[in-house]
């Protein structure tokens, strides 16, 4: 099961691929995107973000687990994990949620989206969000939402959580966590806003939706 270079529509990404397959996911993790994959399926950069210290745990339930790259373009790596085992779901947090919707605005279609600590709606905090990028909600996907009751970062607020579901017109749903640890940046892994502390829950609530 060990991480694995593969070239992506010529970009760098790191897979892991269990034997058992059950489905696919795509991590996209936050901050600059940057994983800076070595030759040998090594992670260089963001190794504390939520999403890519938890890749191992989604592997061990079943999953082909892609790790993109800031420059990796969605749609072809929802056909590149299709082609190992679908269904094939996006897991986004932070700023990778912004990301994830420019990939969908462009026409990537994943079977379902998971957003967690997201850049959801303006009332989020930032003028750039989910619903502003992608527009219309007929474009989103099946979708969960993970976000922390005490999410501190000025640009995730939880406030922004409800009115991110109700534009969804039904697609999207939302899972409250609470509780962990709350250390250093408001905006960063070690706090709330990366579920430090709460990792097996969020990877029990984004593995098991597709």
């Amino acid at each position: 099961m060990a991480d694995e270079t593969v070239s992506v529509g010529g970009s760098r990404a790191v897979l892991i691929r269990p034997k058992a397959l059950r489905a696919s996911v795509i991590l996209m993790p936050g901050g600059s995107g940057a994983i800076s994959p070595g030759e040998h399926g090594e992670i260089n950069g963001l190794q504390g973000n939520q999403l890519v210290r938890t890749r191992s745990a989604y592997a061990a339930r079943g999953l082909a687990v892609l790790v993109m790259d800031a420059g990796t373009d969605l749609s072809s790596a929802v056909q590149y994990m299709a082609a190992i085992k679908r269904p094939v779901t996006v897991v986004a947090t932070s700023r990778g949620t912004q990301r994830a919707a420019e990939g969908i605005a462009r026409g990537a279609r994943p079977d379902a989206l998971v957003l967690t600590s997201g850049f959801l709606s303006a009332e989020s905090g930032s003028g750039s969000n989910v619903m502003s990028i992608i527009g219309s909600p007929s474009a989103l996907p099946r979708t969960l939402v993970i976000h922390h009751r005490n999410d501190g970062c000025k640009v995730t607020a939880p406030a922004g959580v409800d009115p991110f579901v109700k534009w969804s017109a039904g697609r999207a749903r939302v899972a409250w966590l609470s509780g962990g640890r709350n250390d250093g940046d408001p905006c960063e892994a070690r706090g709330y806003h990366g579920f430090s502390g709460l990792d097996g829950q969020v990877v029990g609530l984004a593995a098991g939706f597709r």
